[in-house]
């Protein structure tokens, strides 16, 4: 049976006698913004309608939740629409007007740009667009879940039907995304999702680790020219060893704090990986906010296989507004993209189409005519036990029970943590067929 919209849905399993709570509601954001939460007792997830930003995945900390992800200070929350006449000489975009947290980028993943004859906004019309609110419910003992849809924005043939879900105790937000090609040609689109991170979560002693065993930043002419300090458009094997400008290297699995310096980072998610995934580890907090995803090795025709895993490292750079209060001013906001991508960079889908392959892999997925895809996504945060992931992520798998393995830097003597989650989409893939 599924609940009626608008109405708050709670089921409270006693199992072994721990409570598992599932919970799915509507409700109003900071800024008026409509949304749906949704929680299992291990996690709470805020998703909004507009750009389907996701503010909010926290964790349970001590005696209440702990929020990785991002909501910046210049966040537009008057309650109007971004207009460009009022807001686009702090804001510039659409994007930055509402952004926070973690959002699916396609077709265009990057920079605004003309493709297909369409002029895209930043990170495309998933991004910016108001979504449709379809329903939300709770499916005893299984899922609490929300559904919404995008269409009739260019390409008029391409619609989007997305399914947030969380299962009972696992640490992990579910996100699905069919993309329909209804047309008669096919596209060939970028399909990213844009997870970042920010305080209390992130802070100077967290460490990155990605798939990716090879690396390149962003090239130049392009937007980090002026923010960033690491060499542009380098090639690199080590994340330890990331050059810089200046000829030193540094070392880019550990975050510096506000260092006054914007930089992005790509790396190919290996071709023989089941699974490719993104992490960062809080030492201080004993947490890990880790993102999955099918890997190349798991491609199916049906799936949309992202492949690379991207770093957006926004540590004090942009000293222009929204991110400085004035221009030439102090760039006060401080955040981590880890953001897994099917594109080039972050350059959108124009730059993609010109350069269809960067560091041996693909930068775009096509979308045949008539055919559907489905992009299927998690998002884990948790505390993990004592001190094995403390010196950060060495491997990702899936165990024999479809869950999330993960090993420790070895050299760190860290050790191996299992997390409940389907790693393989298997009975998410079951909840969104039988959902519709």
């Amino acid at each position: 049976m599924t609940p009626s919209r608008g109405v708050l849905y709670c089921e409270i399993l006693f199992e072994k006698e721990k409570i598992v709570e599932l919970d799915a509601k509507r409700v109003k954001n900071i800024g008026n913004r409509n949304a749906t939460w949704l929680s299992n007792g291990a996690v709470r997830v805020a998703v909004e309608d507009r750009g389907a930003m996701v503010p909010e995945l926290s964790y349970k900390h001590v005696d209440g939740y702990l929020n990785a992800h991002w909501v910046p200070q210049f966040r537009g929350n008057s309650g109007r629409p971004f207009s460009k006449s009022a807001h686009g000489g702090f804001w510039g975009a659409n994007i930055l007007y509402g952004i926070a947290g973690n959002f699916p980028c396609i077709p265009s993943f990057g920079q605004p740009c003309r493709a297909y004859g369409v002029k895209f906004e930043t990170h495309g019309p998933t991004a910016n667009e108001l979504w449709r609110f379809e329903r939300s419910g709770v499916l005893p003992g299984r899922a609490a879940f929300s559904i919404s849809t995008l269409r009739g924005f260019k390409p008029r043939d391409l619609s989007y039907r997305k399914y947030d879900i969380v299962l009972p105790d696992h640490p992990v937000h579910y996100s699905v995304i069919k993309v329909k090609n209804s047309g008669g040609a096919g596209y060939r689109v970028n399909a990213a999702w844009h997870n970042t991170l920010s305080a209390p979560f992130l802070d100077s002693s967290c460490l990155i680790d990605l798939s990716a065993r090879e690396y390149a930043t962003a090239p130049s002419p392009g937007e980090f020219d002026s923010t960033g300090h690491l060499a542009p458009g380098a090639q690199f094997d080590n994340l330890e060893r990331a050059p810089l400008r200046n000829g030193r290297k540094i070392n880019a699995r550990i975050v510096p704090g506000m260092i006054g310096y914007t930089d992005f980072i790509t790396g190919p998610v290996p071709k023989k990986a089941r699974l490719g995934w993104s992490s960062v580890v809080n030492p201080n907090l004993g947490a890990v906010y880790l993102c999955f995803f099918k890997g190349p090795a798991a491609d199916a025709p049906s799936d949309i296989v992202l492949t690379f895993n991207d770093l957006w490292l926004q540590y004090g750079g942009r000293r222009f507004t929204p991110w400085a209060q004035a221009p030439g001013g102090t760039d006060l906001t401080f955040c981590l993209g880890t953001e897994n991508a099917v594109g080039a960079y972050a350059n959108g889908l124009a730059y993609s189409l010109e350069h269809p392959e960067l560091l041996g892999a693909p930068t775009t997925v096509e979308i045949q005519a008539g055919e559907e895809r489905t992009l299927s996504y998690g998002s884990l945060v948790a505390e993990y036990d004592r001190d094995k992931l403390s010196g950060g992520v060495e491997q990702v798998e899936i165990d024999r029970s479809s869950r999330i393995a993960v090993q420790g830097k070895k050299a760190t003597g860290s050790g191996a943590q299992t997390f409940k989650a389907d790693a393989e989409f298997t009975e998410i893939a079951k909840i969104v067929q039988e959902l519709g």
